[in-house]
């Protein structure tokens, strides 16, 4: 009985203990509902491993910035949402909720002006993929966010993919040998046979606020992996061809897209597609010693030179704070990590910007672009 009770005492210490030691919850704030990942961050899903913002102790949905009042009341007759939560702007957000972040869930081409409000007010940001629609509207982000010492990170669905962590590791710990190339997949049926919101739709298929189509949509999954595969390095030239496929489906934008990134020592091939028949987020690693290619977002297979057979395996758990977007987000923020050249980093999608420009005018021109392009 006495050590039981004994047992009792320290489990309830211990836990007064963390309570007092566990920082509070991230105070998080949204910026837009249009964009159709919002769903999953607020609810959960696979964008967010860890359970969505509604849903979780360590993070704590503070204030919602939505111009169209039907597109929130929609959402908060579906989720729950007080009133209270909406608010007209960043500016009254910040002043009356107090976010340390926002997530900002609008149209790519509105992400410049929300960071340049958003350093102003001294408050972080995390935005759906890509960063920009042009290379010029990412280096005004830059500048925004280096002026008002703000951090700014860019959330990718495959940035918490077990398999590429798995695949990542095995290249850097050298185990493939030096990359000599590598191919990213990524894609599905596309954004009306899948039934995105029409709120969605309206901005996917708008190259002024979107960038493109699945050049945009989709192709920014696989440069953002191989800059990181690269450490950084960028490309010295992009090729790119882009399609039409369905026009009667995308009359504005492409909804096929292959891209070449040429390295001094590697080669790249980026395939985004709306035409496949089913979701696809695949990379293949070859090394000259061996090859990872991720299946899905949980498995992966190896081959090595010195092996026997192809090893079909799962990628191992991924600690926190790499694990989960807003988990690493609250880890920058505190200090914990530094996010320097990783799938996140405003450094690592200002590069992916860069690439997806030029790829833009490699497809409009049917010529190869060198880089880097002009500051302009």
């Amino acid at each position: 009985m006495f050590l039981a009770s004994a047992w009792l005492f320290l489990f309830l210490r211990g836990a007064a203990v963390m309570a007092e030691t566990a920082p509070p919850p991230l105070r998080v704030g949204v910026v837009g509902l249009a964009h159709g990942h919002v769903g999953g961050f607020l609810g959960g899903g696979n964008l967010v491993p860890a359970g969505g913002l509604l849903h979780r102790p360590d993070a704590e949905l503070v204030g919602i910035v939505e111009p169209d009042q039907a597109l929130f009341d929609a959402y908060a007759a579906k989720l729950h949402l007080p009133a209270a939560l909406h608010f007209r702007s960043v500016e009254e957000m910040a002043a009356q909720a107090h976010p340390s972040a926002v997530l900002v869930f609008t149209a790519t081409s509105e992400h410049p002006r929300i960071v340049q409000e958003c350093a102003a007010l001294g408050v972080h940001v995390m935005m759906e993929k890509p960063l920009a629609v042009t290379y010029k509207d990412a280096l005004a982000i830059q500048s925004a966010a280096q002026g008002g010492k703000i951090h700014v990170l860019v959330n990718y669905e495959t940035s918490w993919y077990r398999s590429n962590a798995a695949a990542r590791a095995l290249l850097g710990q050298g185990a493939l040998g030096p990359i000599v190339k590598a191919v990213f997949r990524d894609g599905h049926e596309g954004p009306r046979r899948i039934g995105v919101s029409p709120e969605f739709l309206s901005l996917l298929v708008d190259p002024k606020r979107n960038g493109g189509g699945a050049l945009y949509d989709f192709g920014c999954y696989g440069v953002d992996l191989m800059t990181v595969l690269m450490n950084g390095q960028a490309p010295v030239s992009v090729s790119a061809v882009t399609k039409q496929l369905q026009p009667d489906l995308y009359p504005l934008v492409d909804d096929e897209a292959a891209i070449i990134l040429n390295y001094p020592q590697a080669v790249a091939i980026v395939e985004g597609s709306w035409n496949w028949p089913f979701s696809v987020k695949q990379m293949d690693v070859y090394g000259r010693t061996g090859y990872a290619k991720t299946l899905d977002a949980d498995s992966l297979e190896v081959r090595r030179k010195e092996a026997k057979g192809v090893e079909t395996t799962k990628g191992g758990e991924i600690p926190a704070p790499f694990d989960d977007p807003l988990h690493y987000l609250a880890a920058v923020l505190r200090g914990e990590v530094a996010e320097d050249n990783d799938v996140s980093s405003l450094e690592t999608n200002v590069t992916v910007s860069e690439v997806l420009d030029a790829a833009r005018q490699s497809a409009q021109t049917g010529r190869t672009v060198a880089l880097p392009l002009a500051r302009q």
